[in-house]
């Protein structure tokens, strides 16, 4: 008796909780046609370092022989940051620039602004870090015999995001920088 009874309780509970889980999930569901997305400042699902932080670059020109700084930008969405460059610890990972090569120009050693240092509840002491609107110089020089036109050099900026509980996965970001060769 007691057996049938747990039986048929399960074979009205299971289909009325099935029910209910897919009616509850219906709501959830974006297809991104006729939504719009909740208004937020911070990404409402964050994956990796590369959903709260952009890259841009700006173009340079100079002339055979010449140098120039070309500028690389990283904007960094409000509520996070990346760590600095060098990191505070050997184990975080400092935000880098890493130019290519491209024939007649040649890329310096970056030069990263000063960190800020800030205190998060996940670390005992305070973290050099970047916040905002960052700002990292790219050191380019022309080669005297290089002809003239604009030459592209992809840049690879390797950085990982944290907010003040946890940090998420590395990512590395594209840029081009365009130097025109007067």
């Amino acid at each position: 008796m007691k057996q049938t009874f747990i039986k048929q309780s399960l074979n009205f509970s299971l289909p009325l909780l099935l029910v209910l889980a897919l009616g509850g999930c219906k709501h959830r569901i974006h297809s991104g046609m006729d939504e719009s997305p909740p208004a937020s400042s911070s990404p409402a699902r964050v994956s990796s370092s590369a959903d709260v932080v952009t890259v841009r670059s700006a173009d340079v020109s100079m002339p055979a022989g010449g140098k120039a700084d070309a500028t690389v930008t990283l904007l960094v969405s409000p509520g996070y940051h990346i760590n600095a460059n060098p990191a505070t610890f050997s184990y975080l990972i400092p935000t880098a620039v890493n130019p290519g090569t491209v024939e007649g120009v040649i890329a310096g050693q970056p030069i990263y602004p000063v960190a800020q240092k800030k205190k998060f509840q996940f670390a005992e002491e305070p973290l050099a870090v970047y916040e905002g609107e960052v700002q990292i110089r790219l050191p380019l020089r022309v080669e005297a015999n290089a002809g003239k036109g604009a030459r592209s050099l992809l840049v690879d900026v390797r950085i990982q995001a944290c907010d003040s509980e946890k940090c998420y996965a590395p990512d590395t970001l594209k840029t081009m920088i365009v130097a025109d060769v007067k």
